[in-house]
C-alpha cells in the first residue's frame, strides 16, 4: 500500500510539473480554451464502462460531461442531445463536440433528436436557450468529431444494441429522446445496466415557480416537466433507473468557497474552461440558487457512495395543470432507486481532481 501510494504521488508530481511547463498554459483564465491529454490510468485492470450521455447541453450539462469524458473508467460511446432541452440542435450539437475536443476524447459520435416534446408544449424560457447557444460567449477547440446523419433514437439505439456488454446511460435533460427509442426499441432495456436521470423533485418542492419563468407549479423539476410523458414512458420502460432528483442535488450548491478552490486549483484546460463556466455564472452563484445538478449525476454514475439511495415506487403526473411533471410515490408506480441525499463535502474533491486530471 504505502509503495502504491509513493508511486502514486510521484504521478501527482509529474503530471502538475508536465502541465506547468506545457507551452501556453496557464492557471488563469484565457480567450479559447485547448484540448487536453487524455487522463489514463496503468493501474486498474478493470475494463472501463460503456455511458451514453443524453444532455440538452446546458452550463451544468458541459461540466458533468467533462468529468465524465475525463475519467478513466468511462468509456463514452455517444452523447445525444435532446432537442427539448435548453439547448437547440445545431449549437447544441456543435458544442457538445468541441468538449469532446476540449477533453480530447477522439471521435464521439454526436446526434440530436425531435425538438418537440412527445406530449404537450412546455419548454424551457426562451432567454434561457439563447445563453446556452452562444456558450454564455465562451469558446472551445476546433473539433474533427463527426456529426452523424443518424438521428439521436437511431445513434442510441445502434449504440446500445451493438455493445457487448450492458451499457450505462446517463440524462441530462428531458427525456424524450430515451422514451422514444425504448418505446420503438422495446428490447434495449435488456442491454441497458442502469439508466442515471438527473430530475424530479420527490419530497423537495420543485425548481419552476420560483425559477422566474412564470409558471404557477410548485412540485416539479424542468427535465421531467418539459416532457413528462416521455419521463413516465421511461419509468414504465422495465429498465433499471437510478433517479437523482433535487432531493439529492439541493445538498450540493455551488458556493463562493468552491468558487475560490477552482480559482486557485485549475491546472487543466478542462478545469480552466469550468472556472471560465463559474465566472459566467457568479451571480446565480451568489444568490444562494446554483447548485451542481447534472454534475452530481454524472459523479453517481462513477461513485454511488456519494448518495443515500431508497428505492421507492414512482410516477410522473402527465396531465396538464398545476402539478404537471411532478415525481411522486404511486402503489402503481415503477420500482426507482432515488437518491435522497447526497455528500456534498466528498463531491467536490472529487470533481476538482478529475477537472484537473
Amino acid at each position: 500500500m504505502l509503495t502504491k501510494r509513493l508511486a502514486y504521488g510521484l504521478w501527482i508530481v509529474v503530471s502538475l510539473l508536465l502541465v506547468a511547463c506545457r507551452p501556453g498554459s496557464s492557471a488563469g483564465p484565457s480567450a479559447r480554451a485547448t484540448a487536453l491529454p487524455l487522463a489514463s490510468s496503468t493501474t486498474s485492470t478493470v475494463p472501463p464502462r460503456p455511458v451514453v450521455i443524453d444532455t440538452d447541453m446546458a452550463a451544468d450539462d458541459w461540466m458533468a460531461l467533462l468529468y465524465l469524458l475525463r475519467r478513466p473508467d468511462v468509456a463514452v460511446q455517444a452523447i445525444t442531445v435532446t432537442g427539448t432541452g435548453e439547448a437547440h440542435c445545431e449549437p447544441g450539437t456543435r458544442n457538445a463536440r468541441g468538449l469532446v475536443a476540449l477533453a480530447n476524447r477522439g471521435d464521439i459520435p454526436v446526434a440530436c433528436g425531435r425538438t418537440t416534446p412527445l406530449q404537450g408544449g412546455h419548454a424551457f424560457p426562451a432567454h434561457w436557450r439563447a445563453e446556452v447557444d452562444t456558450l454564455l460567449g465562451l469558446t472551445l477547440p476546433t473539433t474533427t468529431t463527426r456529426h452523424t446523419q443518424q438521428t439521436a433514437v437511431d445513434l442510441l439505439t445502434s449504440v446500445i444494441q451493438a455493445s457487448p456488454q450492458p451499457v450505462v446511460l446517463l440524462t441530462l435533460g428531458p427525456l424524450t429522446n430515451i422514451a422514444e427509442a425504448v418505446r420503438r426499441t422495446p428490447a434495449l432495456v435488456k442491454n441497458l445496466a442502469m439508466i442515471y436521470i438527473m430530475g424530479g423533485a420527490v419530497a423537495v418542492p420543485g425548481n419552476i415557480a420560483e425559477s422566474g419563468a412564470r409558471i404557477a407549479n410548485h412540485v416539479a423539476e424542468w427535465n421531467l416537466y418539459v416532457d413528462p410523458h416521455a419521463a413516465q414512458v421511461v419509468l414504465a420502460s422495465g429498465a433499471p433507473v437510478t433517479l437523482i432528483p433535487l432531493d439529492a442535488t439541493n445538498h450540493v450548491p455551488v458556493t463562493g468557497s468552491f468558487y475560490g478552490r477552482l480559482k486557485g486549483d485549475r491546472v487543466s484546460p478542462v478545469a480552466g474552461f469550468a472556472f471560465d463556466v463559474l465566472t459566467k455564472r457568479y451571480a446565480f452563484i451568489q444568490s444562494g440558487g446554483y447548485y451542481f445538478w447534472d454534475p452530481l449525476a454524472a459523479a453517481i454514475l462513477t461513485d454511488e457512495s456519494l448518495a443515500t439511495l431508497q428505492t421507492r415506487a414512482l410516477s410522473v403526473i402527465e396531465a396538464e395543470g398545476a402539478e404537471s411533471g411532478r415525481t411522486l410515490p404511486s402503489a402503481v408506480g415503477a420500482p426507482v432507486r432515488v437518491a435522497v441525499s447526497a455528500d456534498g463535502a466528498r463531491f467536490e474533491p472529487l470533481f476538482l481532481s478529475t477537472l484537473n486530471n
